[in-house]
């Protein structure tokens, strides 16, 4: 078998997060690595003169946009493995015209993002966070417990968006004995009976869900596609999670509503981040705020290096690649 030839492009401290010390010795047995060893991402310049001679390049966030004029000096480069998720930041036409196939780890990373929006309808329902600030703020021994909280079995979850995480949020919410009906203009009958999820309208998803969770990509039909009309569907006392994206969401009218303590809301991204100091989102006690972490767990980064890894060793062996991205399908991906 030929040497193969990987150029990965991650810096440290990052690199040190995605690889272990195991699937860095399975990654060194796959043919001649190339560290970047610079403590930073290249620029497009830089990158350009390291790909020479390189059939992989292993990258991960922060990679240059792979425009014709870095892949110019490409003479070898086959695939673009991508230990993260949207690839939309750094790939170009340039790469699918040269033939140069594109995995990435999405897949991987939304077990954890999947995982954070089970336990986040699980605090809106349950709200043990807002008990334990009341202890410690010494707040009397409350005398009704159950009037504010509630089980998760037999309620109806709606799902805006059913790729990685929507469906793997499906089947956590269904392990639960939540009843899922989701909304997908790309998602068919047969796909959704498949998953064992309701397919709906999105207004009567809105309407009729207690606990709505988004989970869509960026693209021009998805931005502001929940505005002032369709936050007015959700019912009050509803649950509505965002840990996608803000951009599907108009964040004034979401404030608006969230003012008037209709709903509860717990949110993981936010139109500009960090959240300012001042943003109003801060001083609700109806939302809960965390700063764009559901997917960052010590479990999810070391799986997107491993992920990655084995997709090389697929490449290199003649295996399908398993997270193959194809050109058609990128304007409806994350």
């Amino acid at each position: 078998m030929a040497e193969y030839r990987v150029l990965v492009s991650i810096p440290e401290p990052l690199r040190s997060r995605l690889f272990s010390e195991d699937t860095l010795a399975k990654l060194r047995a796959l043919g001649r690595i190339t560290f970047n060893e610079d403590g930073r991402n290249w620029s497009g310049e830089e990158l350009a003169r390291h790909l020479p001679g390189q059939d992989v390049l292993l990258a991960s966030w922060g990679v240059a946009r792979l425009s014709p004029e870095v892949l110019a000096s490409a003479d070898r480069l086959r695939l673009v493995a991508y230990a993260a998720g949207s690839v939309k930041g750094f790939v170009s036409e340039a790469l699918f015209e040269r033939g140069i196939a594109v995995t990435h780890a999405a897949a991987r990373i939304a077990d954890s993002v999947a995982e954070m929006t089970l336990l986040l309808a699980l605090l809106g329902l349950r709200r043990a966070h807002e008990f334990d600030r009341r202890m410690k703020a010494g707040e009397p021994w409350p005398k009704d417990l159950g009037a504010k909280t509630f089980e998760i079995r037999g309620k109806r979850v709606g799902l805006l968006g059913m790729g990685y995480v929507g469906r793997r949020a499906a089947r956590l919410f269904q392990a639960v004995g939540a009843e899922v009906w989701c909304y997908d203009p790309y998602l068919s009958e047969d796909a959704a009976k498949a998953l064992g999820v309701h397919k709906a309208a999105l207004d009567d998803l809105l309407r009729t869900c207690p606990i709505i969770s988004v989970h869509l990509p960026i693209t021009e039909e998805t931005h502001h596609l929940l505005g002032v009309r369709e936050l007015a569907l959700l019912q009050d006392g509803a649950l509505f999670i965002n840990t996608a994206r803000a951009w599907a969401v108009d964040g004034e009218a979401l404030l608006r509503e969230l003012e008037t303590g209709r709903f509860w809301a717990a949110l993981d991204v936010f139109d500009e981040e960090p959240l300012p100091a001042d943003s109003p989102l801060r001083r609700l006690g109806n939302v809960l705020l965390t700063p764009h972490i559901a997917g960052q767990t010590v479990d999810a980064y070391y799986g997107l290096g491993e992920c990655m890894v084995d997709e090389i060793e697929r490449f290199i062996t003649g295996q399908p690649l398993q997270y193959l991205i194809r050109p058609e399908a990128l304007a409806h991906m994350a």
